[in-house]
């Protein structure tokens, strides 16, 4: 019998696919978002500090997600999301990592929202989290294997924090990632960068048009 060759270069399956949005909440894609307020800016100051990163957002990440969540919910591909969110008001459930990093989001609040843009549909699941990595501080991964997804596709911020720890744990869980870069943003383009390649050898990249015709094909 043929051995067949591993790759992590095998096209999306809609059927056993999730399409991940992380973290694309209020608290740190809206220039008044609590990260800035806890940083001391008002919504021009955070704007002018973090133009790149905002742009970026408006111009190139957002739109594609918007074309992702689209073209997946057609496909009936399951589509989630993940926010920086406590469990309890006053955050005592955070991680130490979150409370020393002042990430402080009350349960139910506005910072907690996933953006209008991308707003989530009546029998989509969301998933509050007070890690770094989703698969840490929620049961996504239970989730996903009762949902029979094999195929993970990530998007969302920041892309050297919260998108890379989230693709390392699903590749060493078992799913087959693709990245979409231009469906992720951070504050630098170096930043960006940087982790599009450390990261190269856990996922398959591919660019949103290039995805999307993918889906297509296989729907």
């Amino acid at each position: 019998m043929a051995v067949v060759p591993l790759s992590r270069e095998v096209p999306v399956s809609p059927e056993e696919t999730a399409l991940l949005f992380v973290d694309v909440q209020n608290l740190n894609a809206r220039p008044e978002g609590g990260v800035y307020k806890s940083r001391g800016l008002d919504p021009a100051g955070a704007r002018k500090r973090y133009d790149y990163y905002f742009n970026r957002l408006q111009s190139l990440a957002i739109p594609n997600m918007t074309r992702l969540q689209s073209a997946f919910r057609n496909a009936g591909a399951e589509v989630l999301y993940t926010v920086i969110e406590n469990l309890t008001r006053d955050g005592r459930d955070r991680s130490l990592d979150y409370k020393l990093s002042g990430f402080n989001v009350p349960k139910g609040s506005w910072d907690a929202r996933v953006m209008d843009e991308i707003r989530p549909g009546d029998d989509e699941m969301v998933f509050p989290k007070s890690s770094s990595s989703v698969f840490i501080s929620t049961n996504l991964h239970y989730i996903l294997g009762n949902l029979g997804v094999r195929y993970l596709v990530v998007c969302g911020m920041l892309t050297d924090q919260c998108i890379s720890s989230t693709v390392r744990d699903a590749c060493d869980l078992g799913y087959l990632v693709t990245l979409v870069p231009d469906a992720c943003a951070t504050y630098t383009a170096e930043r960006h960068r940087t982790a599009i390649d450390h990261i190269r050898g856990y996922c398959r990249q591919r660019l949103t048009d290039a995805l999307l015709q993918e889906v297509s094909a296989a729907g």
